[in-house]
């Protein structure tokens, strides 16, 4: 997995030969999907600082836990305390991350033309998005999938009796997870969710991207949440 190193020629060091990598990367796969979570200062997406970001690969086969991709990036601000003690990124992980303005392009890369999967994923795209124009980077130009919208649209019944926050949908899917709120381990779990929901589609005639991203849009039309 992709990480971010502590010191400054650490992270140097990692992006050059993560740059590189990139730079002879065979042509993307098909049914290649990113599932991403990211983690910040707060929960302003306007506002508040991003941390860090999670993602990993799915494709046909399912998770491709060898096509992953992790940084901390290098903020001044760490946000509040009661902040730090939900997503762990402490002062001391912030000032050495990767400067923003290294760690987004290669983010980008990472991504490619791969189609872009999460929950709730105004917030992310928005965190995202507002990141990479604070440095003058263009994001990366995907599609995205909010499973949030696509669990409602599958499931109604528990949407209505509770089936709301990635929690309550993992507990319900009994997906077991060992590093919740760290945007790894969150992409992880977002990724496993990914592979129960799409099976559920796939038996109510609906496969591949596209057609989930009808049901999210239906669902959000008709009023789900």
């Amino acid at each position: 997995m992709i990480a971010a190193m502590g010191a400054n020629e650490g992270a140097a060091g990692w992006l050059k030969d993560r740059l590189s990598a990139l730079v002879g990367r065979p042509p993307v796969y098909p049914g290649r999907w990113i599932v991403v979570d990211t983690e910040t200062s707060g929960l302003d997406p306007a506002r508040d600082a991003l941390l860090s970001i999670g993602a990993v690969a799915v494709d046909d086969a399912g998770i491709r836990i060898g096509d992953s991709f992790e940084v901390v990036l290098r903020n001044d601000a760490a946000g509040s305390a009661e902040n730090v003690v939900v997503h762990g990124i402490g002062h001391g992980a912030q000032s050495e991350g990767v400067p923003t303005a290294e760690a987004l392009p290669a983010f980008a890369d990472y991504v490619a033309n791969a189609p872009c999967v999460g929950f709730h994923t105004d917030f992310d795209r928005a965190v995202i998005e507002r990141a990479f124009a604070e440095v003058g980077a263009s994001a990366p130009a995907a599609p995205w999938l909010d499973l949030a919208q696509v669990a409602a649209a599958l499931l109604p019944e528990q949407h209505h009796h509770g089936g709301r926050s990635l929690d309550d949908w993992l507990t319900w899917f009994a997906i077991e997870t060992t590093s919740r709120h760290s945007a790894a381990g969150d992409a992880l779990a977002t990724a496993e969710l990914l592979l129960r929901l799409r099976v559920l589609a796939a038996a109510q005639g609906s496969r591949g991207f596209p057609a989930l991203a009808r049901l999210a849009r239906q669902n959000r039309w008709l009023g789900g949440s």
